[in-house]
Order: structure tokens, then C-alpha cells, then sequence
């Protein structure tokens, strides 16, 4: 009874420690990293709906997975890691092959009515990044993205991929070369 009362004491949001619950936390790094992930998501999946169906399933799979919460040392980049891996098997599903093109005018913000010329060199600009990001390689991709969206670094980034930090940079550096030729 007592180890119950202060496993209950220590998941209360309102604690006078601050501690936050593994559930709690999840749902505060997630939704603090949701604008993230969906800017991420949409250059790997170049598609606005898609894009938030994959931050939720993402986020369903990581509510899914609370219960070993208590191993992961960088929520961030377990975040991120299950978020890319879902967009992946979005990619790979058969219903969602079809090519999705993706119109830059959704993505522009509307502010205080900018001129004409302005709207559209900005909507050039972001369809000339969109199509240079696409047409990295995906590992290059992933780790561009995951840096400079994600804020993640290098050490996390081959932490969660798994591979050499070498490796991440020499694929960031080639990332870089490639979107200067192009943007240039």
C-alpha cells in the first residue's frame, strides 16, 4: 500500500518536485515537438495530410510503447526515430505509392498581405528547396532533415540510425554540397 501511494505521488502532474509521470512527459515532449516532426514530415512524405496522419500514428505508437519509457535515454530522439520510421512505412504501404505532388501554397504564410512578387519568389524558394531535398539520396535526407528540423545532433542522429558519427556527417556534408549546387 505504501509503495502504491508513492508511485501515485510521484506520477502526479501537480507534484511539488515537478516530477512528471513517463505519460506525462511523452505528451509533453511530443506535442512540444509536434510542429518538428509535421516540417519534417512533410519534406519526407511532401504531402500536408499526410504529414499530420503520420505525426498521430507516430504518436499512437509511442503512447503504445510508454511502458518501457523508463529505457529511453533521449525522448527527443526516440520521438523523432519512431516518427521517421512511421513516414517510412507510409512510403512503403502499397495504399499510399501514389505520388503525392506538393503545392507549395499551402505552405507559405499568409501574414499581412505581402506583395504579389514577394508571394510568388516565395513560393519559388520553397518549391526549389522542396525538390532539392527530394532529390537526395534518402540517407541524406534523413540526416538533414533530422539536424536541421529536428535540432537533433550528430550523436543522436547515428545513435538512432544506428551507424558510425562519421557516417552522419560525411552524409550531412554530402546533403549540404548537393542543396548548394542546386540553390545556388
Amino acid at each position: 500500500m505504501a509503495k502504491r501511494a508513492k508511485a501515485e505521488a510521484v506520477r502526479t502532474p501537480g507534484d511539488p518536485n515537478g516530477a512528471l509521470s513517463p505519460s506525462d512527459l511523452l505528451v509533453r515532449t511530443f506535442n512540444d515537438l509536434r510542429d518538428e516532426l509535421i516540417s519534417t514530415l512533410l519534406y519526407v512524405l511532401g504531402n500536408k495530410d499526410d504529414a499530420q496522419d503520420a505525426a498521430q500514428e507516430a504518436f499512437m505508437k509511442c503512447w503504445g510503447a510508454r511502458g518501457q519509457l523508463h529505457e529511453v535515454l533521449n525522448m527527443r530522439a526516440w520521438i523523432f526515430r519512431v516518427t521517421f520510421n512511421t513516414a517510412k512505412d507510409m512510403q512503403r504501404s502499397a495504399w499510399n505509392r501514389r505520388v503525392k505532388p506538393l503545392v507549395a501554397e499551402e505552405y507559405t504564410m499568409i501574414g499581412r498581405e505581402p506583395a504579389p512578387a514577394q508571394v510568388l519568389e516565395k513560393k519559388e524558394s520553397l518549391e526549389r528547396l522542396r525538390k532539392a531535398i527530394q532529390g537526395l539520396r534518402q540517407e541524406e535526407k534523413e540526416v538533414f532533415l533530422l539536424r536541421q528540423n529536428g535540432d537533433l545532433t550528430y550523436e543522436q542522429i547515428a545513435e538512432m540510425r544506428r551507424c558510425p558519427v562519421g557516417t552522419i556527417k560525411t552524409q550531412m556534408r554530402a546533403a549540404i554540397e548537393k542543396l548548394r549546387k542546386v540553390l545556388v
